[in-house]
């Protein structure tokens, strides 16, 4: 499990195809002193496993699963990634659970400042947009945010600077793909109202205090 609060930078050094997959190497901007071959590192949000290590790089193989269903299949040497090591039992949550399984794929549709902070708005796939509620969890390449607005096909998400600075979200451009992972707690959630949902949804989908008491969740 992550928490979606990124630990650095890192940059792809190598791409080597192998077998049907690919054996990547990510140079890294911090020490990876406590990590072990075997461990996972959530890479633009995407959980991957260490198979060789060195001081301040790793490598990892990507199955064609993983590059089919993220952003890995436009990936290429020199692109930024975001890196997060996996949590500790113990250590602080300060994000949410993030479990490194990409849910889709989304494009960045608008980039606009807001004084010092950014509004960034991004498509969302036709069934995520489902888990999609204004103060959610959602991680984008990896990254813990806020959910500020749910439109029809996408969401809107006010960025502050220090996450600009520190994570490849200061360097995207309009039309900029980005892995997706929805808020655990909020997929079960959903499947667990799943059955009472259906009926709402004939009454155009109007989800309401009244509606929950009558089926005794509120």
């Amino acid at each position: 499990m992550f928490t979606g609060l990124v630990e650095g930078v890192g940059q792809i050094t190598e791409l080597t195809p192998q077998g049907s997959g690919f054996l990547i190497r990510i140079k890294t901007s911090f020490n990876l002193e406590g990590t072990k071959v075997g461990d996972s590192i959530a890479v633009d949000g995407v959980c991957l496993t260490v198979v060789q290590l060195e001081p301040q790089a790793f490598r990892a193989q990507l199955s064609p699963e993983t590059i089919s269903r993220t952003t890995f299949k436009l990936k290429k040497v020199g692109d930024l990634v975001n890196l997060e090591r996996a949590l500790k039992l113990g250590d602080r949550l300060g994000g949410h659970l993030v479990t490194g399984h990409v849910d889709g794929v989304g494009a960045i549709k608008r980039i606009a400042k807001m004084g010092d902070y950014t509004l960034i708005e991004i498509s969302i796939p036709k069934d995520l947009i489902q888990y999609m509620v204004p103060k959610g969890s959602i991680a984008v390449d990896g990254i813990s945010l806020t959910i500020n607005e749910v439109l029809e096909d996408a969401i809107r998400l006010m960025i502050i600077p220090h996450t600009l600075a520190v994570t490849t979200l200061g360097v995207k451009k309009v039309g900029d793909l980005v892995n997706l992972e929805v808020d655990v707690i909020a997929k079960m959630v959903h499947r667990f109202l799943k059955p009472y949902l259906s009926k709402a949804e004939e009454e155009k989908n109007l989800l309401t205090v009244e509606f929950l008491k009558e089926h005794g969740f509120a």
